[in-house]
Order: C-alpha cells, then sequence, then structure tokens
C-alpha cells in the first residue's frame, strides 16, 4: 500500500486515528491560508473544517504526481474560501448570515483573532495582488503570500509548473511597474 500514496490518503481519511495525524499536521497552514482572506474568527474556524470534510470528501481525486498532500489542500482551501466569498457577497445585505455557526469559545475567538492580527501583513500585498487578472493573481498569491513552491503552486492550480512559473513571473512583473499599489515590504522578500 505504500506504493501508491493515492490510496494510503484514502485509507487515512476513512481511518478517524490516521485522519487525526493527517488534520494535526496541516490544520495550522490551513488555518493561516485563510485567516490571510477573512477577518471573522469564526468563519476562519468553519472554512478550515470545511477544507478537511471536502478533503475526506474528494480524497480519491488526490494524485502524488501532481503535487504534495499540502498543495491539494491549498486547492481545496482556494475553492472553499472562493465560494464562502461568493455566498457572502450574496448574504452581505441578510441578517440571518451568522445563525447556525457554532459557538466558539472565548479562547477560540481569542486564538483565531491573534492569527488574523499576524496575517495582517500579508493583507497589503493580497491587496495589490486583487487588481491583477485571476490566472496571475492565484499563482502570486499562493507562491508570494502563502509560501508554497511554484511546484506546489502549480499543482493546487491544476496547471503545468511552467505555465505556473510564467504567469509568477507576469504578476511580479505587474506588481513592479505599478509603484502605487506596490506593498515594497512583503514582494523585496518574494523576488
Amino acid at each position: 500500500m505504500a506504493d501508491n500514496p493515492s490510496r494510503d490518503l484514502r485509507q487515512t481519511m476513512r481511518d478517524p486515528a490516521a485522519f487525526e495525524v493527517f488534520y494535526r499536521r496541516h490544520t495550522e497552514r490551513v488555518s493561516r491560508f485563510v485567516a490571510r482572506r477573512m477577518t471573522d474568527p469564526h468563519t476562519v474556524d468553519d472554512l478550515t473544517t470545511e477544507v478537511f470534510l471536502a478533503a475526506i470528501d474528494t480524497a480519491a481525486t488526490y494524485r502524488p504526481d501532481r503535487g504534495s498532500e499540502e498543495a491539494w489542500l491549498y486547492g481545496i482551501a482556494r475553492n472553499v474560501v472562493a465560494s464562502e466569498q461568493r455566498r457572502a457577497a450574496k448574504e452581505l445585505h441578510k441578517n440571518a448570515r451568522a445563525a447556525g455557526r457554532r459557538t466558539l469559545d472565548a479562547d477560540d475567538i481569542t486564538r483565531l483573532e491573534e492569527r488574523i492580527d499576524a496575517e495582517r501583513a500579508a493583507r497589503p500585498l493580497l491587496s495589490a495582488i486583487a487588481g491583477l487578472p485571476g490566472s496571475l493573481r492565484a499563482v502570486a498569491e499562493l507562491v508570494d503570500v502563502d509560501g508554497l513552491s511554484v511546484a506546489d503552486a502549480a499543482a493546487a492550480l491544476r496547471i503545468r509548473v511552467s505555465t505556473a512559473r510564467v504567469r509568477l513571473h507576469r504578476a511580479r512583473r505587474r506588481l513592479m511597474a505599478d509603484p502605487a499599489g506596490r506593498p515594497e515590504s512583503i514582494l523585496e522578500g518574494s523576488s
């Protein structure tokens, strides 16, 4: 079974003890990914949970030849966050948005608020990147903000590594050409 990582991952998702190890190995990075994009601690907690529920449901889609487990999870996380952003845009004027959320205790809220504050430094870069076309923005976010390798970003986006490199180069060139929107302190470290 060790010869087939895809099969191993499917089995991991079915075995509660193995899943707990998988969850503990990846939950902090996934939660940080979500915290960079969301400002509500409840939403960060809910979306992090949704990423892992989606991973359980879609474990059969994992292809180790296309990237690491982490890259696969980032791909799922991007979809979960995008889905939430679309949902929130539709629900913006409705008060029922908070209904049905599980109650977080004070420690959970404090921890998530600290995580959101810790990820605040990445927001200027995310704002600058937001002006890029979607295909360039996606690669730049995963590499320059989330710290994935170009190969893992390509895997998360389901594109070729060479395509990801070209898109990242174009994204960085556009960001550097726009001094008004360029977050110097963050972008310098990503070159």
